[in-house]
């Protein structure tokens, strides 16, 4: 359909498909230029910093930048160990489900090598692969980003009106979450902690 440029269909199915948490950096792109070609540009830069997660490139900064009118954007530095947890995240049913398939051989393999020997059983592979996909089932998640959408924004020491003024943005940037508190998000600001209103930002 994208192909046809029947892209109000296209963006139905993709749509659909975000929200089921399956998506590509291929479709997000995708997703960005018809948001985009109908003037939404708050969902084409959601869609864009969604493919930097993905794939982190300094195009898609540029273009965001474009599309926010900011000549500077903060939050979306990357390290090494940012991008391993990305990568995990992606493939998490596939890990999850190879871990679980050699959880049932070595659960097999011991209960045959157990009945054809009178020697004690070792179960430490066993127990460590029930961790592993206990951890990777439950624990093995991104970090938790929000897109800053609201013209201005104001990033505050404290989680009330009363706070201390840190900065004001414009849309584009973006925040690490560290925990909710009522109507708040406490971030991560460049390096320090500091509070932003939920209804200011989308989560990514």
């Amino acid at each position: 359909m994208f192909n046809t440029r029947s892209y109000k269909e296209a963006m139905e199915i993709y749509d659909s498909n975000y929200k089921s948490g399956i998506y590509s950096p291929a479709m997000l792109l995708k997703m960005a230029f018809i948001s985009e070609g109908i003037g939404d540009n708050e969902r084409a830069t959601l869609y864009l910093s969604k493919y930097y997660d993905l794939d982190p490139n300094p195009q898609a900064i540029t273009k965001i930048k474009s599309l926010t009118g900011q000549s500077s954007l903060v939050g979306y530095e990357v390290s090494d160990g940012e991008r391993f947890m990305i990568f995990l995240t992606e493939y998490q049913e596939y890990i999850v489900g190879i871990l679980v398939f050699f959880l049932v051989l070595s659960i097999f393999t011991s209960w045959i090598t157990g009945r054809k020997s009178e020697k004690t059983q070792t179960f430490w592979p066993t127990l460590l692969l029930l961790a592993l996909v206990f951890i990777a089932n439950n624990f093995l998640t991104g970090s938790r980003t929000a897109l800053v959408t609201s013209s201005p924004t104001f990033i505050v020491s404290k989680p009330s009106a009363g706070g201390e003024l840190i900065d004001m943005v414009e849309p584009g940037h973006r925040v690490h979450i560290k925990s909710s508190k009522d109507i708040w998000y406490e971030v991560d600001w460049k390096d320090k902690s500091a509070y932003i209103k939920k209804s200011d930002v989308t989560r990514m």
